[in-house]
């Protein structure tokens, strides 16, 4: 057995920190859409009831880039998923635009292509030096914290130059319910690692993964010399091998499994009024030629670690691949940019 199980971290230390599994709901109502009338609609009300909405998601329309209504870009969407490192306090989702004392552990773009081919995940280090409107420079994952989620929303908007279309926060937590009702995730492990606190220590290799060993794979960063580099790296392996487990047909074809999942999975989701379960699933209708292998990830190049003027330890951003990434999702070309820079 290559992992050390021993007793995970007691709850009161646990991080309450959110990720991303919205990939994992679309695969559902892909699932259920192929079913039964009577099982979408109990998914769906499924869905709406559990799920929190946020209700101020978005900045000012003034300040956020006109929506594409035409070309080959007007059927692509953008979701942005964020997370938090809370430690265990609540989002306050109510007050959209407001100070937050947290601040977003985890940010990635989801792009949806208009061909709906493929599936494209940006991780986006959440140390990266960047403009905050009204604030000016400083971390990414600080924008949470000086304006809420639709500062995050603008900040993102104005450096990529293009419109995000839906917002979802996922919890963390929520990968170990998945994993567990998957009965375990089939992970390739990149490296040897002990988990900081030594409750976990993971030998390079495939192995399965049963929810607190995930929990505990896909938050490390102090095990690395890259730090949070590796931890993107890792999340990314884990998602991929998630979503496999999820599209298999063992899962598609099971309605009890997949009632369990989503009743499983909808705690952990909140998001923007617009992403209902009607949006959802009709995106999900959308994607019915997706599989596991056609969701392609990929970390925002950047120009390597630094220290900001005022002794920050910091991401330098790569001005050129943001540019060049802002133009390819305005022309839905991400596909061709990716193979081109290789990073597809």
């Amino acid at each position: 057995m290559s992992i050390n199980a021993e007793q995970p971290v007691p709850a009161r230390r646990r991080h309450h920190t959110r990720g991303k599994i919205l990939l994992v709901v679309l695969a559902l109502f892909l699932a259920a859409a192929l079913g039964s009338l009577a099982f979408v609609a109990n998914l769906a009300h499924t869905y709406d009831q559990q799920t929190q909405k946020i209700p101020h998601a978005f900045p000012d329309e003034t300040v956020r880039p006109v929506k594409v209504t035409q070309g080959p870009a007007a059927e692509a969407v953008n979701i942005l998923l964020l997370g938090s490192d809370s430690r265990g306090d609540s989002l306050d989702l109510a007050e959209g635009g407001a100070a937050s004392n947290q601040r977003s552990d985890t940010m990635m773009w989801l792009h949806v292509p208009a061909d709906r081919k493929h599936l494209y995940l940006m991780s986006i280090m959440r140390d990266t030096w960047v403009d905050i409107p009204g604030v000016g420079q400083a971390k990414i994952n600080a924008a949470m914290a000086y304006g809420g989620v639709p500062l995050v929303v603008q900040t993102l908007e104005g450096l990529f130059k293009s419109r995000i279309d839906h917002v979802a926060i996922v919890d963390f937590e929520g990968f170990k319910a998945i994993t567990d009702s998957l009965g375990g995730v089939q992970v390739n492990v990149p490296l040897d690692f002990t988990t900081l606190h030594g409750n976990y220590t993971f030998k390079a290799g495939p192995q399965k993964l049963n929810g607190d060993q995930a929990l505990a794979f896909v938050r490390e960063r102090y095990a690395f010399i890259d730090g949070d580099y590796q931890r993107v790296k890792d999340q990314q392996i884990f998602l991929r091998a998630m979503l496999n487990g999820v599209l298999s047909a063992s899962t598609l074809t099971n309605p009890l499994k997949l009632t369990d999942l989503v009743n499983k999975i909808s705690p952990y989701v909140s998001v923007d009024a617009g992403l209902d379960s009607g949006t959802i699933g009709a995106l999900a209708l959308s994607l019915n030629g997706i599989r596991g292998s056609d969701v392609i990830t990929f970390t925002l190049p950047t120009l390597g670690t630094g220290t900001s003027v005022d002794g920050q330890s910091i991401v330098n951003r790569d001005d050129s691949a943001i540019a060049a990434i802002g133009q390819a999702l305005g022309n839905d070309t991400l596909g061709a940019y990716l193979q081109s820079a290789g990073l597809g």
